[in-house]
């Protein structure tokens, strides 16, 4: 990310980088403009204090990075003086703008970026108010997810087209697989260590680090466990607790790094697959997890149980990925037959 502006451009501090995470997330680097340097003898040190002590997310460090550099490059107060100088007017002018060229939750994520930097800044004596307080965001009410997702049998599709000759294959089917039968996001699943495979009590576990810091734990079904096995076996790191899961591999040459496999390098492999299997929607990393809880619920799991396996906060969040009504839908407008 970049805050390079035209105003004020000789007076610029020294640009300061935060680095990328392990698993992919998104690194980005700041060049303070005058607008905030100008404003306080500590603004500068205050406003990265936002980002780097108070976001413990990498991915929403870097959304927010990116929400503040948008309005701070925005015409409508690239000119001003002083952080100081910006008021509600400017903020609501800014959203107004923002709901004519982005999504909704975009627009909301963009307010909530303002919000939570104008209250530190607040907070440490660098402004006297919050001028993103008292501005509202669009309505937005969800109750469909839009992610695709896939069929039990296009899933089984997927996972079959995939040969297992070398031990990127194996990995790949793997990984899909992890994420479709634990519910498990992609940046947990990348993130995950070879001790996370946990074997207790005869059982095995799997061990996900989610968001938050939560750690969840379940069961792992058999037929992930097989595809695990069969990766581990060739891969030849089962014995190395601390080495990543999933490992990226070396060119062509398809031997693993040793390194961690990143939630990017996933999307690429699925999008790769996903068309070699013929599949014809545009999948990415959550589509498996809408996939299994889907399938979960049409194999009459319980939403409640569907909630704590995926490690939701609240069972409106698992609705989301609820698509049983989409063959409901379908069927309901075949019934309007014209000819």
């Amino acid at each position: 990310m970049n805050f390079d502006r035209q105003n004020h451009s000789d007076r610029m501090t020294d640009t300061v980088a935060l680095p990328a995470s392990a698993d992919g997330g998104e690194g980005f680097t700041f060049n303070l403009p005058a607008i905030i340097t100008d404003t306080h003898h500590e603004a500068g040190e205050r406003f990265m204090e936002f980002f780097a002590a108070t976001i413990r997310n990498r991915n929403t460090r870097a959304a927010y990075g990116r929400a503040v550099s948008s309005f701070l490059s925005w015409e409508g107060v690239s000119g001003l003086a002083s952080l100081r100088d910006v008021r509600p007017l400017h903020v609501a002018a800014y959203i107004e703008e923002c709901c004519d060229q982005v999504s909704a939750p975009t627009v909301k994520l963009r307010l909530a970026a303002l919000r939570g930097l104008f209250d530190w800044l607040v907070r440490s004596g660098v402004m006297d108010g919050n001028p993103a307080h008292a501005v509202r965001g669009p309505t937005h009410e969800v109750v469909r997810g839009k992610t695709p997702i896939l069929s039990a049998s296009e899933t089984r599709r997927l996972l079959e087209s995939i040969p297992t000759d070398t031990v990127v294959q194996l990995r790949d089917r793997a990984l899909i697989a992890l994420m479709t039968y634990s519910f498990a996001r992609v940046s947990a699943a990348v993130g995950m260590d070879v001790e996370d495979l946990v074997q207790t009590a005869g059982r095995s576990w799997v061990r996900l680090r989610e968001k938050r810091g939560k750690v969840h734990e379940l069961p792992i079904h058999h037929k992930l466990l097989d595809h695990l096995d069969a990766y581990l076996d060739l891969a030849g790191h089962r014995d190395q607790a601390k080495a990543p899961l999933f490992q990226s591999s070396r060119g062509r040459s398809g031997a693993l790094t040793g390194q961690r496999f990143s939630r990017h390098d996933a999307y690429s492999m699925i999008r790769r697959r996903a068309v070699t299997a013929g599949i014809v929607a545009r999948i990415g990393n959550h589509s498996f997890r809408g996939t299994g809880i889907t399938t979960f619920l049409l194999n009459e799991g319980s939403l409640e149980m569907a909630q704590e396996m995926a490690n939701h906060s609240s069972p409106r969040t698992t609705k989301l990925y609820d698509r049983r009504n989409d063959r409901i839908t379908q069927d309901a407008i075949e019934r309007i037959r014209i000819e």
